[in-house]
């Protein structure tokens, strides 16, 4: 392809972001001009791209017009303070906050729903969900012709990552002083976090639910195409750097035939199936992949009509980075 695009990656010095532009490089993304946008704390840092140091700029100062695409990886703040100012001057973006309505920007997992980018027309305005909804979504949509699906429980084992770098180097602190002995002082989690599991990611609702337990069902109906759906998510925070890890049970009018599952599986595209007998893991397998790994392929204990299943996969690669990456190869073909 000889023609480029101009683009910009706000968040270019957090970890999705560092990764987006790590992925732009590797799949030779047609990237002409791109322009790397953080807050005033980051501005003025650097990032490597093409074997050249690109200086990250101030967000604030930016001018969208100057760009055709650009990716929101920061907080949902940030989105809701330049994502209309982006749009106005023309310019199409990525959300991977999920800070906009799927009305003005529908959630896009390219291996789930990709025919839903044909309805849409430039300046596109599309979101990429929250890891945990997108790997859910690569494994669930080729299982949806086999399985009457009336119901999934999901506990989503969240790596900290997800928190980005403070919540990783608090990780890191925590395992260093209980291996020394010393006096350990929680700063970013309110208590010990290292050899631990929290039993929830973020403050409760009135109800019990937490923002991203929420998020979750949410963009996972949409991707799915099926709103009422029941879903229980339960996320539970991990002592783990890098990769998610999910328990999933889907419930099913009729019975479940496992071959045919596995047989979907294996040539479902985004997934890598781990043959019976053996399981994958997010530090052994899932992390730096561009893969959701799926293992424990299991009726329930006395029921045909449930399906249980092992999920694994690199939050921060594979779950946000790659899934934006992906979005946009599918779009450059109405932006070029």
């Amino acid at each position: 392809m000889t023609q480029t695009l101009d683009i910009a990656v706000i968040g270019a010095t957090g970890t999705v972001g560092e990764t987006l532009v790590q992925i732009l490089e590797e799949r030779d993304f047609p990237v002409g001009n791109l322009h790397l946008l953080a807050s005033s704390e980051s501005a003025g840092s650097s990032v490597l791209f093409r074997n050249k140091n690109v200086r990250v700029r101030e967000v604030d100062e930016f001018d969208f017009s100057k760009v055709k695409l650009v990716f929101f990886a920061a907080g949902p703040a940030i989105t809701l303070s330049y994502a209309a100012r982006a749009h106005a001057a023309g310019c199409s973006l990525i959300d991977l906050s999920g800070a906009l309505p799927a009305e003005q920007a529908p959630q896009i997992v390219p291996e789930a729903n990709a025919e839903v980018l044909a309805s849409l027309k430039a300046p596109f305005q599309v979101s990429s969900p929250s890891p945990s909804a997108t790997s859910l979504a690569v494994v669930l949509a080729p299982l949806l012709d086999l399985i009457d699906l009336q119901y999934v429980n999901v506990t989503a084992n969240l790596a900290v990552s997800a928190q980005g770098r403070e919540a990783v180097t608090e990780l890191a602190r925590q395992t260093a002083e209980l291996l020394n002995m010393r006096p350990l002082e929680p700063t970013f989690f309110d208590r010990q976090m290292a050899f631990n599991l929290l039993a929830q990611v973020g403050t409760p609702d009135a109800q019990g639910h937490t923002l991203l337990e929420k998020r979750l069902v949410r963009e996972l109906r949409q991707v799915l195409a099926q709103p009422s759906l029941k879903i229980s998510a339960t996320c539970v925070q991990a002592p783990v750097f890098f990769g998610d890890s999910f328990s999933v049970t889907l419930q099913s009018k009729r019975a479940v035939d496992l071959e045919k599952v596995n047989a979907a599986l294996e040539d479902a595209p985004g997934i890598e199936l781990v043959e019976a007998g053996d399981y994958p893991t997010a530090v052994g397998d899932a992390v730096g992949q561009d893969v959701v790994y799926v293992g424990r392929v299991r009726n329930g204990v006395d029921d045909p009509a449930e399906l249980n299943l092992w999920l694994t996969s690199d939050n921060v690669r594979k779950g946000a980075a790659l899934n934006a990456v992906q979005v946009a190869e599918l779009l450059i073909k109405d932006l070029l």
